[in-house]
């Protein structure tokens, strides 16, 4: 049958399609974004390959849509063999990193390959943070 024909005969299925198109079109808008503070403490002479890693795990993110645009920010600190890098952004939502996409949890396995303990702190530590004020 045509969609037309279906229309005139059954209002009632359009009202109901219309309805669902819109519960649907909320939960897309509907997601809750998590802003994180991942801090790294990199192994010895390993900063330089970490760095290129969390980049590209920043462009993989991006290109999947998994990430807000801003912010984004990577800080390194340090001295010595006790650098570490600081990087924050946003997640679209709260769920995505549970249920991340295998492209990214490589990069994480990579991430992890490259960090160590460090004075009873984990090598990779994640913290949801609130952005208090976004400035341009």
């Amino acid at each position: 049958m045509h969609t037309a024909l279906i229309c005139r005969l059954h209002p009632v299925i359009l009202i109901i399609f219309l309805m669902m198109m819109a519960s649907a079109a909320n939960a897309e808008t509907s997601a809750t974004p998590e802003t994180v503070m991942v801090t790294y403490q990199p192994r010895p002479n390993q900063e330089q390959s970490l760095t290129k890693v969390i980049e590209k795990h920043w462009q993989v993110a991006k290109q999947l849509n998994l990430v807000a645009a801003s912010p984004h920010v990577v800080l390194v600190g340090g001295e010595g063999d006790k650098r570490f890098i600081v990087e924050i952004f946003t997640w679209r939502d709260v769920s995505i990193p549970d249920n991340a996409p295998k492209t990214i949890t490589e990069l994480w396995h990579d991430m992890n390959e490259l960090v160590e303990t460090r004075d009873g702190k984990p090598g990779l530590e994640f913290q949801s943070v609130d952005v208090l004020r976004n400035s341009p």
